[in-house]
């Protein structure tokens, strides 16, 4: 799909390495600062390139918005029903994108998953209010699992 100038598809195996930068990027400069420094080291191993591939060769799926052959979006998906990860550029975000991508993505998991009926995130605190605008909803108090804070949300979906 193409919008503004942006394409929406699948990430392939050799674009881990671009992904992985903008999503480091993009967590160094919003999110990594309220972080120890064990959550910002267990947060870099699940974004290393080869992490993304392995996980795209199990069941999660990636999918990118590109614009002019440059990834400025991607979101993550696990077992068609959990957003791993949703991250845009800086200089590309209240533009829709992020919504755009969750729309794509729950597009390519009901192609999997028929039944899909509900979708989950653990999102930083920074990304609540991201996720609301997205139609989640919170169902649990902020956690912290090796150094990552994360609040649980939950996306009813429409058959």
């Amino acid at each position: 799909m193409s919008k503004n100038n942006i394409t929406y598809r699948l990430m392939t195996p050799e674009e881990a390495s671009d992904v992985s930068a903008l999503v480091r990027a993009v967590f160094d400069e919003f999110i990594g600062p309220g972080y120890t420094q064990q959550g910002i080291d267990e947060f870099y191993k699940f974004v290393e390139p080869v992490a993304l591939n392995e996980r795209i060769l199990a069941n999660h799926f990636v999918m990118i918005a590109v614009e002019k052959e440059v990834a400025v979006g991607m979101i993550e998906i696990r077992q068609n029903n959990h957003v791993s990860l949703l991250f845009v550029s800086k200089n590309f975000q209240n533009h829709g994108i992020a919504k755009t991508l969750l729309s794509e993505a729950l597009l390519e998991a009901k192609k999997l998953e028929s039944g899909l009926s509900r979708v989950t995130v653990n999102t930083s605190r920074q990304g609540v209010q991201t996720y609301e605008k997205l139609g989640f909803r919170q169902t649990g108090p902020e956690r912290e699992v090796n150094g990552i804070m994360f609040i649980p949300m939950a996306k009813r979906l429409e058959s």
